[in-house]
């Protein structure tokens, strides 16, 4: 069975929370609006009777003889007439009005359930409800104050079903309206959730085309947004870049390793053949023994220093960071450094006291101790190395200075390349990872190398970090 996609999963769960709330928001149309119609049929009801009570007047016969109304309407009354204004409404929008004496006969007006409500009290100013056949009826009778009508009564009569018209047409337009609402919203719905999965198709789609072309180049382009999915294709973006980076690291690692490896691997092999050609004195094996040994060494620092770049390039997060005294370090790795002596070069250092950072003490001692190798390894024989370690209010300053042979300028861009080594150091034992390893410390700890060098001359190679 083909599974639902999320979009048509979110669009049904939206469609069928919307058709319940639609229809109960329905059910409180209906109710809400009967009681609204029925409380207006009330109000229309008590606003009708209290407008004809103004419409009722009673004149004794001497006050008839200037009185002449060809449209008001007299009724004989006690000692005179009750004038009836032609605005008095016996029947207006379902509402009957009628004047009744107070044994309930009809004077004027209109009543359709006259006979039911005979028996009903007055009250005055009161909403009363009868029911006649089923249906309910409210009645609602007013006293009139005027002198000589203190008899009589004004009785309205309304029956429920005035407002099923109202009723009727509000039904049609909520199932006309609601249902149109619910279908160009789940449209719409559908639509929008279609835009807003559309990120995660270009990721799939950007994943697979990874996948089967192994072109770690490709990103996921969304433009401009800072929504969830929008931050999601970052994360996905930095994790292909960071993949990228891996991926090409261990291709140079492994293009690294296989070069530089072969040299080595060359002359073992061929020590090896040569001595195995014919009978060998035991000198002459042992001989043999040494050169395999001193090829074994060389690969053996070469594959370390290579597996400690690439660990640093790629697990930064290996390395914690920590509160140190730079000076104390500074000034054990230099004691223990002025111990080799190699080519009888003088090591000193000058370190200003209680210098702090953040950084990671392993890291440090290698970058350190890298510099000052290196300052041995090119540096002329009888010659001085001077280590020294200054702070400012915002930096700190460690440089190392040697007075060697010194680096040509066509070769200074280069020589924090892996494996770069120039023509004019070749005597020298390094494996060309040294001072990468250096630039990559200084990068882990967001400082920065420089060098300035002088061939004949010296080096100076100089390390900033902020405090």
């Amino acid at each position: 069975m083909k599974k639902l996609s999320i979009r048509l999963k979110i669009t049904l769960w939206f469609s069928v929370v919307l058709i319940l709330v639609v229809a109960l928001t329905y059910l409180v149309i209906l109710s809400v609006s009967g009681q609204i119609i029925q409380k207006t049929i009330r109000d229309n009801l008590i606003q009708t009777v209290e407008s004809n009570v103004d419409e009722v007047e009673y004149y004794s016969f001497a006050d008839m003889a200037g009185l002449t109304s060809d449209v008001d309407y007299y009724v004989r009354y006690g000692d005179g007439y009750i004038e009836i204004d032609d605005d008095f409404l016996d029947q207006v929008n379902g509402v009957y009005t009628s004047l009744c004496s107070s044994d309930g006969d009809l004077i004027y007006g209109e009543n359709p359930i006259i006979l039911e409500t005979a028996g009903l009290e007055f009250t005055d100013s009161q909403v009363q409800r009868i029911t006649v056949n089923g249906t309910l009826y409210y009645v609602f009778d007013r006293k009139p104050e005027t002198e000589g009508l203190q008899e009589l009564w004004l009785r309205g009569v309304v029956s429920e079903h005035q407002g099923d018209a109202e009723m009727t047409d509000i039904s049609r337009y909520s199932l006309i309206l609601l249902p149109s609402l619910v279908i160009f919203a789940i449209i719409g719905g559908y639509l929008i959730a279609g835009r807003m999965l559309r990120p995660l198709r270009q990721m799939a789609d950007t994943a697979a085309q990874i996948r089967q072309g192994d072109d770690l180049k490709k990103r996921i382009e969304l433009g401009e947004g800072n929504d969830e999915l929008h931050r999601l294709s970052e994360q996905f973006n930095e994790m292909f870049a960071r993949l990228e980076t891996s991926f090409h690291t261990q291709q140079q690692f492994v293009s690294d390793a296989s070069h530089e490896l072969r040299t080595p691997v060359a002359v073992i092999n061929a020590q090896c053949e040569l001595t195995l050609e014919q009978e060998r004195t035991s000198e002459e094996y042992e001989d043999a023994l040494r050169v395999v040994w001193r090829q074994g060494r060389k690969m053996n620092r070469m594959i370390n220093s290579m597996l400690d770049f690439t660990r640093l390039k790629l697990q930064p997060e290996r390395y914690a960071k920590e509160s140190l005294d730079l000076s104390e370090l500074t000034d054990s790795v230099c004691q223990d450094m002025a111990l080799i002596g190699e080519k009888e070069i003088t090591l000193t250092w000058e370190v200003e006291p209680e210098v702090y950072c953040s950084g990671n003490r392993e890291l440090l001692t290698r970058l350190l101790s890298n510099l000052i190798s290196n300052a041995y390894r090119y540096g002329k024989p009888g010659g001085h190395i001077q280590v020294s370690l200054t702070s400012g209010e915002d930096e700190i300053m460690l440089s190392v200075q040697d007075d060697g042979i010194g680096i040509a300028a066509e070769d200074l861009p280069n020589i924090f390349h892996r494996f770069y080594q120039a023509d004019a150091s070749r005597t020298g034992s390094g494996n060309g990872l040294g001072l990468a390893m250096v630039e990559e410390i200084a990068a882990f700890h967001d400082g920065k190398i420089s060098v300035e060098s002088k061939p004949g001359r010296g080096s100076t190679f100089s390390f900033q970090m902020k405090k």
